[in-house]
């Protein structure tokens, strides 16, 4: 047997076995890109070399293939490979350093695991080949400031927000002389340039309001449960807002315009989650969103130079008018 033909059976064996119901022959067709011919040699070739496979037909007479869930044999025989161990540790360096310990501790978890279910020369080897991978791909030490978390604050957030949990926080505001103690019902984390708790006073109007974590000093978790808003949507809540700061007074349209010198560059962002591009004749394109956080558009305008101009809102263009320079070597 081929390599390729043997890493697609490995393929074949990863589907029958995550799937409830099995793999059909369609299945097997969309995800090789093969015809039905080819499909069944393939789940021919698959019971041959797992024969521990179940196979059922399902009321319409469709084959279905599936791999049991409590045999391991299957992971044994292919291994995890390096780029998938690379991806896992990646995906829980990422969580630490966004400020997510519990969510980094389960991704290690599942690691730890996977391997373990390897013999362990295979284990060992696989270890290294991904911790070069990461090195290579510059993730192993990425160079950059960034905030300082209080990883014992996070972990009372965390809790709380997985039960879920009244919070009793001591909160300073922006023009507060001293904190003040607030009873909090939290509903989410926005991890960005500033961290923020997403959370409704116990006893107010229900509105979600944000709380920026460095501002907490202090959080305990009360014996009191809640009821979560199931009507609030945490992606749509932070999509309207650039970056991490809010407000409804600022919300509307935004319009950008890059030149086109910069425009190629403009192309490969995703501004905003909601954004749509037009080409214009010259080359330039426009960038359309709406969002609030005039503040942080402004210093990721900065980046761009004179390059970009601000078409709406007018008090955006105020703020970048002065600012807007011609001396930058590059583009973001």
């Amino acid at each position: 047997m081929s390599y390729s033909k043997a890493t697609d059976l490995l393929r074949l064996a990863d589907m029958a076995a995550s799937r409830f119901e099995g793999v059909s022959l369609r299945d097997v067709a969309e995800e090789f890109g093969c015809d039905h011919r080819t499909a069944q040699r393939m789940t021919r070739a698959f019971e041959t070399v797992f024969p521990n496979v179940d196979v059922q037909d399902d009321p319409e007479r469709r084959r279905h293939w599936r791999l049991p869930r409590t045999d391991l044999r299957w992971l044994q025989a292919q291994g995890l490979r390096d780029g998938e161990l690379a991806s896992l540790d990646m995906a829980a360096r990422r969580a630490e350093r966004d400020g997510a310990p519990d969510e980094a501790r389960r991704l290690r978890g599942v690691r730890d695991r996977l391997l373990a279910a390897m013999p362990p020369s295979q284990a060992r080897r696989t270890e290294a080949d991904a911790e070069a991978l990461l090195e290579a791909q510059g993730f192993a030490s990425r160079p950059g400031p960034r905030v300082v978390m209080d990883m014992k604050l996070l972990g009372t957030l965390t809790e709380a927000l997985r039960a879920p949990w009244e919070l009793k926080v001591s909160y300073r505001g922006a023009h507060d002389t001293r904190p003040t103690m607030r009873l909090l019902e939290p509903h989410g984390l926005l991890l960005g340039t500033r961290r923020y708790l997403i959370a409704r006073p116990s006893d107010g109007d229900g509105i979600m309001r944000r709380f920026r974590l460095d501002r907490i000093e202090d959080a305990e978790i009360t014996s009191r449960s809640f009821r979560r808003d199931a009507d609030f949507d945490l992606t749509a809540h932070a999509a309207r807002a650039f970056g991490s700061y809010h407000s409804e007074s600022e919300y509307g349209p935004v319009v950008w315009r890059f030149a086109p010198e910069a425009a190629e560059t403009a192309r490969k962002f995703i501004f905003h989650p909601d954004q749509e591009i037009t080409e214009e004749p010259d080359g330039s394109i426009t960038v359309r969103f709406s969002a609030s956080g005039l503040l942080e558009m402004a210093w990721h305008l900065y980046t761009w130079g004179d390059k970009v101009e601000v078409l709406a809102p007018e008090s955006l263009r105020e703020i970048v008018s002065q600012h807007r320079r011609s001396d930058f070597p590059s583009l973001p």
